[in-house]
């Protein structure tokens, strides 16, 4: 049996985002229709960390120029024309069911931060689309781990040479490297397009883009 008390704080926000997200499922059925939603399988997903793709995937996909899936930014319009992550489709949380998204399409989608994604997630489950994923904790995470990395003090050698492949992702998107935010620091400004600049793409550690799997922290 699932123990709440195991999970992570992360796996419980995206429990409590899976049962909100059953009530939309349930609340949006028309007459005379039924969806599905095995509980248990969509728990232990989540619990197992299989229902996201992490930041740096995300980074190495669009670096790789991958066309295998469909990146969805669910949040409103104003937000998505202000930022949002290169190769990004705009389909607002409220119209994730209106039908531009196909069944069959793998689907990644991604808010400001994990909990409106993993609410869209489960509604899309109920709804019997089974290629969907979120971005784990969505944009908020970008930002820090592919557009703003922190420079690590004093590294070893090997945490510098991962510090200086993220810078080159970093400034792939527009970003750059900082030090670690003191406490009141003003946050750092996004790129102010959303495409990546005309660089070479930087080269990645072996294994870098390969498909959801096994991964830290829930929605």
């Amino acid at each position: 049996m699932l123990s709440l008390s195991k999970l992570s704080l992360n796996q419980k926000l995206g429990v409590v985002a899976l049962a909100l997200g059953a009530l939309a499922v349930f609340a949006n059925v028309a007459p005379g229709h039924t969806v599905k939603v095995n509980a248990k399988e969509l728990l232990t997903g989540v619990a197992r960390a299989e229902d996201h793709v992490t930041p740096q995937e995300l980074a190495a996909w669009i670096i790789e120029g991958r066309a295998d899936y469909r990146l969805v930014d669910i949040r409103d319009e104003e937000a998505f024309a202000e930022y949002h992550i290169p190769t990004a489709e705009n389909v607002p949380l409220a119209a994730v069911t209106d039908g531009a998204l196909g069944r069959t399409d793998k689907l990644v989608l991604y808010g400001d931060g994990g909990i409106h994604a993993a609410q869209a997630w489960m509604v899309l489950r109920g709804r019997g689309y089974t290629r969907v994923y979120t971005l784990l904790e969505g944009l908020d995470a970008w930002k820090d781990e592919v557009l703003f990395p922190v420079m690590p003090e004093s590294p070893t050698a090997e945490q510098q040479a991962r510090f200086e492949r993220a810078v080159q992702v970093a400034k792939f998107f527009g970003g750059q490297p900082r030090a670690a935010a003191a406490p009141g620091a003003e946050p750092m400004a996004l790129p102010v397009t959303a495409a990546a600049p005309a660089v070479a793409p930087p080269t990645l550690p072996a294994g870098a883009g390969s498909g959801p799997k096994k991964k830290r922290e829930g929605c």
